[in-house]
């Protein structure tokens, strides 16, 4: 070392030329070295500026030209706060973090996957340039993923909901995990902007993923920027154990279906011998369920892109004379709710470019389910969103009060009543979560007016729901397309007594057939002995 450094100064004039020729050769590799990233956030500009700026803004600061329509907000960049990352709370997210987010998009908001429409160097790009409006946040500093081991053996789920107990997480996601704990009204991301706890039981939508591994890293580096916390600190200090914080993971994981739901088209109405009359009797843990996915709806004004209600689990009966029509919702609030005034408050200020003012008061919670006028044929169905005036939709209209009305509707919110309700209702709310009983006979007196329900047949059948807490009514909400109820046929007895006959029919051919065969056989033998003592007599 002390040769390379005394040797520029015992060199001629030659060799310290030299020297500063390497020097520069030097300063030019950096500055080349330097270019990539340049060129790299240039492209990322151009990128961001088509498929991001619209909503997180020309600056990064979250506030795009549709911003204010969002629940949540998109993310202000400038602050170089970001919820879903691998590192330790309130450190910078990883390049792979952000990438992850950008490939596969952010379940339950407005943020989609870029994965098929951005290549991979867009998105590297993109990322580079996201980072450049927060560079001190980026600059000096390596982001490092913490250390994320393997789940422990075994089922830990019972421990994991004591532990979910002992850290009081219930008091935002609620008992049963849907989002309605006490604190859930007054929750605020730290920009003042209203926030809702995950659902638990619904984890396709979870913004980190879906698996005890994804669960698990959430809660050891929290959701920055959110009341969700890091619980590392609670490992630190030895309140849990990192084993403990596992448990908890595989609770959560297990209070969603195994797999995620897939909507089918068609809800089938088995044949029962009875009807239960209330939602939660027991028969219907028996019933098959069927999920009908909810969007917010957006075509007709004033529209609604922050729906609470994202789907439906329908259930149904029928015995002949009437159906029964189970139908379950998520939602953390018994609508009105005066602990929920705070939030639809703070609602009102957030969301301010929705077509006009939300409601400054709560109305109730509400539920329509519609069928066609026509429902046997199924080749005709109205528009669905609440059918039109040449062509209105046959409705059962529900709200928390609790009541239903059976009429007609010729658009969303445009009801006409029918002087006599066919319809009865029960419903129920608990832990988060609506139960509502539909029973309707199949045929009304007044065919004219109250469609029959025939059995064999798919009846066209769509949803709406509002949630009164957050301001929706009977145009702002969520809403389905067009599903189908299909009533099962009841088997004739001609397909369980045909076969029998049959077999039967069989079984008394073979015998017949056998025993003439034996018959033959024995006279046969009894012909030959004959024989042969003739034979021996001559």
């Amino acid at each position: 070392m002390r040769t390379a450094r005394a040797t520029p100064y015992k060199m001629g004039f030659g060799a310290r030329k030299r020297t500063k020729s390497f020097a520069s050769l030097r300063m030019t590799g950096l500055i080349l070295a330097a270019i990539p990233s340049v060129v790299c956030a240039q492209g990322g500009k151009v990128v961001y500026d088509k498929w991001c700026a619209g909503c997180h803004g020309d600056t990064g600061a979250g506030d795009g030209f549709g911003a204010k329509t969002m629940l949540p907000h998109p993310r202000d960049f400038t602050k170089g706060i970001y919820k879903i990352r691998t590192t330790a709370s309130g450190e910078i997210p990883t390049d792979d973090d952000l990438r992850h987010i950008i490939e596969l998009g952010m379940p339950g908001t407005a943020m989609p996957e870029w994965k098929s429409r951005l290549s991979a160097a867009e998105i590297s790009s993109v990322i580079q340039y996201i980072k450049s409006f927060s560079e001190n946040s980026f600059k000096g500093t390596t982001a490092k993923a913490v250390a994320i081991g393997k789940a422990p053996s075994g089922s830990g789920v019972d421990e994991g909901k004591a532990v979910f107990q002992k850290l009081e997480c219930f008091k935002c996601h609620g008992a049963a995990g849907r989002a309605d704990g006490k604190s859930a009204p007054t929750l605020k991301d730290d920009y003042g902007n209203p926030i809702r706890p995950a659902d638990l039981t619904e984890n396709w939508k979870f913004r980190g993923g879906n698996s005890v591994t994804d669960i698990y890293t959430r809660l050891r580096t929290g959701l920055d920027g959110t009341p969700m916390p890091s619980f590392q600190d609670a490992v630190d200090n030895k309140l849990i154990t990192d084993e403990q914080l596992w448990r908890v993971a595989q609770y959560v994981h297990s209070l969603s279906p195994e797999k995620t739901p897939e909507p089918r088209e068609v809800v089938r109405a088995a044949r029962a011998a009875s009807l239960p009359t209330t939602p939660d009797a027991a028969a219907w843990n028996n019933v098959e369920r069927f999920w009908v996915p909810l969007v917010g709806q957006i075509i007709a004004k004033p529209r609604w892109f922050a729906p609470t209600v994202d789907g439906v689990w329908v259930q149904a009966l029928h015995d002949g004379r009437s159906l029964a029509l189970r139908v379950s919702w998520d939602d953390p609030s018994k609508s009105p709710d005066a602990p929920w005034d705070e939030w639809l408050g703070r609602m009102s200020k957030s969301l301010t470019d929705v077509d006009g003012p939300l409601a400054t008061q709560q109305g109730p919670d509400r539920l329509v389910v519609q069928f066609a006028p026509n429902p046997n044929d199924e080749s005709k169905r109205p528009y669905f969103l609440g059918g039109d005036a040449k062509s209105p939709v046959y409705v059962w209209r529900w709200s928390s009060e609790p009541r239903v009305e059976e009429g007609t509707e010729a658009g969303l919110g445009k009801f006409t009543a029918l002087p006599n309700v066919s319809v009865k209702q029960a419903s129920r709310y608990a832990d988060g979560q609506w139960q509502v009983l539909f029973t309707r006979p199949l045929a009304s007196p007044d065919s004219t007016k109250v469609p029959r329900f025939t059995a064999g047949h798919a009846i066209p059948m769509g949803f709406y729901a509002a949630d009164g807490s957050s301001g929706e009514d009977e145009v702002r909400g969520s809403v389905s397309t067009w599903y189908m109820v299909y009533l099962d046929v009841p088997t004739p007895t001609r397909v369980f007594v045909a076969p029998i006959a049959m077999i039967a029919l069989s079984a008394g051919l073979g015998m017949l057939l056998v025993t003439r065969a034996q018959r033959r056989e024995q006279n046969g033998n009894g012909g030959g002995a004959k024989d042969s003592t003739h034979m021996e007599e001559r």
